[in-house]
């Protein structure tokens, strides 16, 4: 079973595989720089998100994350997002390590988020969002490959 550190390799990996994707299938999206950017750091973050269940490095790092981004949202007046992410940092508490983190149905649940939020507060069209999500599925694919769950 990796640390954070194989959990990190793997989350950047899959990331690779992200963006292969969506050069492969999304041929006219032409991403920059920010969108790869953006993409690697959901890939990484859903990659570590199953072991923030327990007092870890991988833990620490997720949340020292999260932390600057809810700071950034609450400094740019982003209340609805800080609010969803403070939410979203507290659902690990309502179980035991191992326990739904590690599940498959976790994988596609915990990122739903992504695709549904922005729908409800912005009206962005959900295919605009596939490719963050694809991500976050295949960054939390890569934790429980990782750790012979699946």
């Amino acid at each position: 079973m990796p640390g954070y550190r194989g959990h990190l390799m793997g989350g950047g990996l899959f990331a690779g595989v992200a963006w292969a994707a969506v050069a492969l299938w999304l041929p006219e999206q032409e991403p920059g720089p920010l969108f790869g950017i953006v993409l690697t750091a959901i890939t990484v973050l859903a990659a570590l998100f199953p072991d923030v269940d327990t007092d870890s490095k991988g833990q620490s790092l997720f949340y020292a994350i999260l932390a600057a981004v809810d700071l950034g949202l609450l400094i740019r007046g982003q209340f609805k997002w800080a609010a969803v992410i403070g939410f979203a940092a507290m659902l690990p508490a309502l179980g035991h390590h191992r326990g739904w983190t590690h599940s498959w149905w976790a994988m596609f649940v915990i990122p739903l988020p992504i695709l549904v939020l922005p729908v409800i507060f912005w009206e962005v069209h959900p295919l605009a969002l596939a490719p963050f999500y694809a991500a976050a599925v295949l960054g939390y694919l890569s934790h429980l490959v990782l750790d012979a769950v699946l």
